[in-house]
């Protein structure tokens, strides 16, 4: 395996392809730019954030190579959009309503009260959140937070909130609000399947990517997430309709809800003082996901333009300017209208246009190459797909629609992707005969064939150094070309790691505090999601809990499934061991920080039966591996 961290040169197809992208859009046109800078206080005099221990988690001059004139080796359009997404610092939206911006992937809100500050969205992590406070507070005085706004349930939008607020502040009678059903959907979503989608993040964010011309350059949504602290505060006020109003500080609040679009608990928010509309994420400066790259569930489009098309009907006529949790805002009635309106369209026509094609019986392949936007949706820059792209959004719409499967009974029972290498290579002459086509492909410019062909002879043989180098190779280029930021970064950590090896997860979002926001029930079904199947077909054991001021739960594993009921009923097997406990203790036990040969030695839990049993119960249990391959086998 070589090692390397400078990418290769760019080849001439796609230097020449992203010249003529220069030529393709208008990139004269500033009105982006002007709007990305407008309101500038300043920003921070210290360009790293460091945590407790002096570790970087936030460069704000990272990118300050953007400033450069785009090179061959980085899509224009995708450079412009990072070039925006950079300006960092402090920014005057309107009278009473600032943003920090790029001091994460996501931005800070802090609409001013009578006595202090309402926070929307406070980052991803402790300290960057805390250096966007302190920046705010340098330019508008000590001014305290008196409420807390989560706008959805995405990490990014909450997992900084211990760097503006504490417990004691929620204790003392600071609100903390958000939509409803998000905090089933914040620590379902990042700790069920946390481990996978954390992994795949190192990938569509490339925080471990060298940045610069040849590495990383932003994910389209923002520049990549901080590595920093992520904590949790549960919500204390539950917005749970449409037109619910609260004051809060005397900042008057109008909530729309929109569940089910960027994320299934979200809701926007007019400030009919200001005549300012928050869009949460449901309206940013790109076309966004409908299947994220890291992993989630399909997002609905269909709803996504519903809701739009609501904002529009219900504040459409009252608003001067509308902003976001990501990028710069849009001012003037007339401009946010039709904002709204491209947003909306750009939805709509993908959810559309994909149920024509499919009910043609074009599959999502077929349907992702022939999908091709209207002219006038494609002209305006926020339609482009910096972070979700057309290509991926239309197959994920086939996806929630029909699924995995394309209707092709030779696609139904198809060999795992080894086991599938090692024929395709062995058919195709061997290693050395497809590696000598695929030199010929990647000469001719088809990198997308080289990357994938050479993808089987890696699979069937993960140590051949020449393919490894080759496809990683081919990725490179493709990531050089791509407009979409997330497909770069892809491309770019595919060959990174196929030439360096595995970066393993850079930024974890299941943090001590999401852990602890699960119920009870949550818990134990996370518990489940670990048992080691097949190693325990014949295992039969039954634990039950009796927790102290609460009711007991029954845990038995039996099948290979380890399943828990509530009550004592006949649903609740005897049990061959119980223990009679907090449920800050059993808690503990099932997250690993209290082992069970340490519960004997407690006075005030009660142990009945084998106590054994607990012990050989969790040692059914795997580990999830956050450091699992993805381009090699």
């Amino acid at each position: 395996m070589s090692q390397s961290t400078e990418g290769k040169s760019v080849q001439p197809g796609v230097a020449e392809a992203n010249r003529a992208v220069l030529r393709r859009f208008p990139f004269d046109d500033t009105r982006d730019l002007e709007d990305a800078r407008r309101g500038f206080m300043g920003t921070a005099q210290e360009s790293v954030v460091k945590d407790a221990d002096g570790r970087a988690v936030w460069d704000l001059g990272a990118y300050g190579f953007l400033d450069q004139d785009c090179p061959d080796t980085a899509n224009p359009s995708l450079w412009r959009q990072s070039r925006l997404c950079s300006e960092h610092g402090l920014f005057e939206v309107a009278e009473g309503i600032h943003q920090v911006r790029g001091f994460d992937l996501s931005n800070m809100t802090i609409v001013e009260g009578e006595r202090g500050v309402l926070v929307i969205d406070p980052l991803l992590t402790a300290e960057t959140a805390a250096a966007a406070l302190a920046l705010y507070r340098a330019h508008r005085g000590d001014r305290p937070v008196t409420a807390v706004l989560y706008t959805h349930s995405h990490a990014d939008h909450f997992g900084g909130v211990r760097g503006v607020l504490t417990d004691e502040d929620v204790a003392g009678g600071v609100p903390v609000l958000a939509p409803h059903g998000f905090l089933r959907h914040a620590v379902s979503e990042n700790v069920y399947a946390g481990t996978a989608m954390n992994r795949r993040a190192a990938y569509m964010y490339g925080a471990a990517l060298p940045k610069g011309a040849r590495g990383q350059i932003g994910t389209g949504l923002g520049q990549t997430l901080s590595t920093g602290t992520v904590g949790l505060i549960p919500p204390t006020v539950d917005i749970a309709r449409t037109g619910q109003t609260e004051t809060v500080d005397g900042v008057r609040m109008v909530f729309q809800l929109t569940p089910g679009t960027e994320a299934p608990a979200e809701l926007n928010i007019h400030f009919p003082d200001h005549a300012a509309l928050c869009m949460a994420e449901n309206a940013t400066h790109n076309l966004h996901n409908l299947l994220t790259l890291r992993g989630a569930v399909a997002r609905n489009p269909r709803v996504w333009a519903h809701y739009l098309t609501e904002a529009i009907g219900l504040f459409g006529a009252s608003v001067d300017l509308a902003f976001a949790s990501h990028h710069w805002p849009t001012w003037g009635r007339d401009r946010v209208v039709e904002f709204l309106s491209g947003q909306r369209d750009l939805y709509a026509y993908l959810h559309d246009q994909t149920l024509r094609m499919l009910n043609q019986g074009f599959t999502a392949p077929e349907i992702a190459e022939r999908m091709e936007l209207p002219p006038a949706l494609e002209r305006a820059w926020h339609t482009h797909g910096y972070y979700g792209s057309v290509s991926h959004n239309t197959k994920a719409i086939y996806q929630r629609y029909l699924g995995w499967f394309d209707g092709n009974p030779a696609h139904l029972w198809e060999h795992p992707p080894v086991e599938a290498a090692r024929r395709y290579v062995e058919f195709m002459g061997g290693a050395d005969e497809v590696l000598r086509r695929a030199r010929r492909s990647y000469a001719d410019g088809d990198f997308r064939w080289v990357a994938q062909v050479l993808g089987h002879v890696v699979f069937a043989d993960p140590d051949h150094a020449e393919a490894r180098e080759l496809q990683a190779d081919a990725l490179e280029q493709l990531g050089y070309g791509s407009e979409n930021g997330t497909w770069r970064n892809f491309y770019l950590m595919g060959a990174y790691e196929l030439r360096n090896g595995s970066v393993g997860t850079p930024t974890s979002t299941v943090s001590p505090d999401l852990l602890a926001a699960l119920t009870l029930d949550q818990l134990l079904d996370s518990l489940a999601i670990r048992v080691d199947g097949p190693r325990s077909w014949d295992a039969d054991i039954t634990v039950r809990w009796n927790v102290k001021d609460g009711t007991p739960v029954t845990m038995r594993l039996r099948n290979g499934v380890l399943t828990h009921v509530t009550g004592t009923g006949t649903a609740a097997p005897a049990p061959d061991v119980e223990f009679t406990l907090t449920e800050t203790d059993l808690r503990a036990v099932v997250l690993g920080t209290l082992p069970p040969a340490a519960l004997s030695a407690r006075d005030d839990i009660k142990i009945t039966g084998d106590a054994g049993k607990l012990t050989e119960l969790l040692g059914h249990l795997t580990a999830p591996d956050p450091d699992f391959a993805i381009v090699t086998p």
